[in-house]
C-alpha cells in the first residue's frame, strides 16, 4: 500500500474519531500524528516539525497579546462605552454588541472576545427584559464573521496566508481579509437582527454567568458600612505615646469609638502601651475623629470610603468566607485591620448580619470584606485560609474598565498591527515581540502568559500539521483533488468553489475549523492547480467555509461557551446559523473572484 493511500486512511480515521467526539481533540491530533510515524509515512523530525512551525508560534503569541487586552480591562470599557450610546432599545443594542465582537474578534480572536462580552451581554438582556438566547448566538455568529477582518482574527487565516505563500502565490496581506469580511460582517447582523426574534428560541438559563459590572453597588448593599473606619498612625510627640488602648479618653469626642489597634507590623495590641508608628482603628463622625486627630497629634492612614471609591485601578475589594478547619477560625479581627500583604479588613458578616465595627472571633461560615491593592487580592487565590466568593481577576476585568496598564496593552498591540500590516517582520516574530512586550512591561505576569495560551489548540495544529505535510507530500491530495476535479469538471471554477466550500463548511460543524483548515487547504491547493484555477481565490474561500462554523454548538468553543447562559439546545443552532451560512456563500461566490481572479 503506497503512501498516498495510508495517509488518506489516517485521514479518515482522524475524521471519524472527530465526529466520535470521544476523546480530546488534541489527543486525537498527537494519535494521528504517531500513526504517520508508526506507518512509515512520514520520519520522527517530520511528525514533530509542526510544534516549530511559524503558524503555531505566532498562534500562541495571539493568546498572550488577547490575555493583556482582557485582563486590563479594555474590553470591558469598550462595552460599557458601545452600551452607553447605544441605549436600551434591542435592535440598537444587538447591533452595537455585534459590530464590537466582530471588531474584538479582529483583533483578540472569537474565543477572547466572546468571553469577555458574555457577561455584559446577558446583564444588558436582563436589564431590556429580552431573553439572553435572542442576543448570545448573533454574537458569536457575528464574531466568526469578524475573524475574517483582519489575518490576526483567526488561525485560519494564518494558515491559508502562509499556504498561498508556500504555493508561490504570496501571503495574503494584512487586512486583505476584509474585503470579504466587512459584508460577511454586516449581512450577519442584519439577519440576526431580522431574523433572530423568529428563528432563536425564548430560553432562559437555568443558571445565569455571574455580572461583576456591579460588583462595588452589590457589596455596598450587603455590608452595612455607614460610618466606615479611619486608621490613625501614633506619632513621636503623640501624647497617646505610653498609653493603653483603654486608657484614651473619647469623651470630648462623642460618636467616636476605637475599634482596634495594631503595631507597624499589622499585629493586634490590646493591653500594651502605644508606640510610635502604631495604628488606632476608629470610626465615627467625622468631625470628632478629625479634632481626636488634631489633638492627639495622630496622622490620617485612610479615611472611610465607600466601595465604589475602593475600586479602582491600583486596588480593589474582595468578598472571602472562612472555610472549615481554617487557621483564621478563632482569631479576633475587626473592620480597619491590617492584615498580611498590606490587606485591610473593612467589613465582617456572620450569619448574612453584619458585624459593624466591634471585634469578632471567627467562626467556620463568616464572610469577610477585604481591601488591597490588585496583585495582594490575587495571592487569596493559593491561601487555603479562606474561600473567594468571586475571583479578584474576573471582578478586575468587569468592574475596573480600562485598568492601570490598558493604554500600554492598546499601544502594544496597535505595534503588533502596524507591524503585520506593514510586513516589516514575518508574523510569527510580530507576535512573539507583541507577546514579550506584554510581560516585560508587566502588562501580565509570565504565569499569567502560560494560563493564557490555549495549549490544547497549539497542539492541535503542531500536531495536525503533519497530517497536512502527508497529504500533500504522498499524492493523496491530488487525489481527492482529482475525485473534485471529476465532480466538477474542467473549466468550472465556481463549481469548485462550491464545491470546496460545502467539504470545508460540512467537516467544519463536527471537526475544529482549524483542523478542518489544516485537512482541506492542500486539497483546495492540489485542485486549484489540476485546474489551472488560481489558488488564492480558492484559498480564501476556504477561509471562509472554515469560518462558517455555525450549525452546531461543537463546531467552536464560542458556540459552546454561549450555550448554557442562552439555554440553547443542539438544534437551536441550524435555524439562525443557515440563513447566516447561505450568506456567507453567495457573498464568497460574488466578492472573492472579483478582488482575486481565477
Amino acid at each position: 500500500m503506497d503512501d498516498g493511500t495510508i495517509s488518506l486512511i489516517i485521514l479518515g480515521l482522524t475524521v471519524a474519531v472527530f465526529v466520535w467526539n470521544r476523546l480530546p481533540v488534541d489527543l486525537v491530533a498527537v494519535l494521528t500524528a504517531l500513526s504517520l510515524w508508526a506507518t512509515g509515512v512520514l520520519d520522527f523530525p517530520a511528525i514533530i516539525a509542526g510544534f516549530g512551525d511559524p503558524v503555531v508560534i505566532f498562534i500562541a503569541s495571539l493568546f498572550v497579546v488577547s490575555e493583556g487586552i482582557d485582563s486590563t480591562g479594555v474590553t470591558t470599557w469598550a462595552g460599557q462605552a458601545i452600551v452607553k450610546y447605544a441605549g436600551t432599545q434591542r435592535s440598537r443594542l444587538l447591533v452595537a454588541v455585534t459590530a464590537l465582537c466582530a471588531l474584538l474578534t479582529a483583533l483578540i480572536t472569537l474565543n477572547g472576545a466572546v468571553a469577555a462580552l458574555l457577561p455584559l451581554v446577558v446583564m444588558l438582556a436582563v436589564r431590556i427584559g429580552e431573553p439572553p438566547s435572542r442576543m448570545l448566538m448573533p454574537l458569536t455568529f457575528a464574531g466568526s464573521a469578524g475573524s475574517l477582518l483582519m489575518l490576526t482574527g483567526t488561525p485560519v487565516n494564518i494558515i491559508v496566508s502562509e499556504a498561498s505563500s508556500d504555493a508561490g502565490a504570496g501571503a495574503f496581506p494584512f487586512f486583505s481579509f476584509a474585503v470579504v469580511g466587512v459584508p460577511l460582517v454586516i449581512g450577519t447582523i442584519a439577519i440576526s437582527v431580522f431574523l433572530g426574534p423568529r428563528l432563536l428560541p425564548a430560553a432562559r438559563p437555568a443558571h445565569a454567568p455571574a455580572d461583576l459590572a456591579r460588583h462595588a453597588h452589590t457589596l455596598d448593599v450587603h455590608y452595612a458600612m455607614t460610618n466606615g473606619f479611619y486608621r490613625l498612625r501614633v506619632r513621636e510627640l503623640s501624647p497617646l505615646l505610653g498609653r493603653g488602648v483603654a486608657d484614651v479618653d473619647l469623651t470630648p469626642y462623642p460618636g467616636v469609638e476605637i475599634v482596634g489597634a495594631q503595631d507597624g507590623d499589622g499585629v493586634s495590641r490590646v493591653s500594651e502601651s502605644l508606640n510610635v508608628g502604631d495604628v488606632l482603628v476608629v470610626t465615627g463622625p467625622s468631625e470628632a475623629v478629625g479634632s481626636l486627630t488634631i489633638d492627639s497629634l495622630l496622622a490620617v492612614c485612610m479615611a472611610p470610603t465607600p466601595v465604589d471609591d475602593l475600586l479602582t485601578r491600583e486596588a480593589g475589594v474582595v468578598e472571602v468566607v472562612i472555610p472549615p478547619r481554617s487557621s483564621l477560625v478563632g482569631e479576633s479581627v475587626f473592620p480597619g485591620m491590617h492584615r498580611a500583604h498590606d490587606l485591610v479588613i473593612i467589613a465582617v458578616q456572620r450569619m448574612a448580619k453584619d458585624r459593624g465595627n466591634q471585634p469578632t472571633v471567627l467562626a467556620e461560615g463568616d464572610a469577610l470584606l477585604v481591601h488591597g491593592t490588585w496583585a495582594a487580592l490575587d495571592e487569596l487565590t493559593r491561601d487555603r485560609d479562606v474561600l473567594l466568593v468571586d475571583s479578584p481577576d474576573l471582578v478586575r476585568r468587569q468592574a475596573v474598565p480600562w485598568g492601570a496598564k490598558a493604554s500600554i496593552a492598546v499601544a502594544i498591540l496597535a505595534g503588533m498591527v502596524v507591524l503585520l500590516s506593514t510586513g516589516a517582520v514575518p508574523p510569527a516574530l510580530a507576535g512573539l515581540l507583541a507577546a514579550t512586550a506584554m510581560v516585560a512591561t508587566r502588562v501580565i505576569g509570565p504565569r499569567q502568559a502560560y494560563r493564557a495560551i490555549s495549549w490544547q489548540i497549539v497542539v492541535l495544529i503542531g500536531a495536525l500539521i503533519p497530517l497536512s505535510t502527508a497529504i500533500q507530500t504522498s499524492g493523496g491530495a491530488d487525489r481527492i483533488a482529482d475525485l473534485i476535479i471529476d465532480a466538477v469538471g474542467p473549466g468550472r471554477p465556481y463549481l469548485l468553489l462550491l464545491a470546496l466550500f460545502l467539504l470545508t463548511a460540512t467537516l467544519g460543524q463536527v471537526v475544529s475549523n482549524t483542523a478542518t483548515v489544516l485537512i482541506v487547504t492542500p486539497i483546495a491547493v492540489a485542485a486549484a492547480q489540476g485546474t489551472g484555477t488560481s489558488v488564492q481565490p480558492v484559498l480564501m474561500l476556504t477561509a471562509v467555509a472554515g469560518a462558517a462554523s455555525l450549525l452546531t454548538p461543537i463546531s467552536t468553543p464560542a458556540n459552546m461557551m454561549v450555550m448554557n447562559p442562552a439555554g440553547y439546545r443542539f438544534g437551536d443552532y441550524w435555524k439562525l446559523g443557515l440563513p447566516v451560512m447561505l450568506w456567507w456563500l453567495l457573498t464568497a461566490l460574488v466578492i472573492i473572484p472579483l478582488v482575486w481572479p481565477f
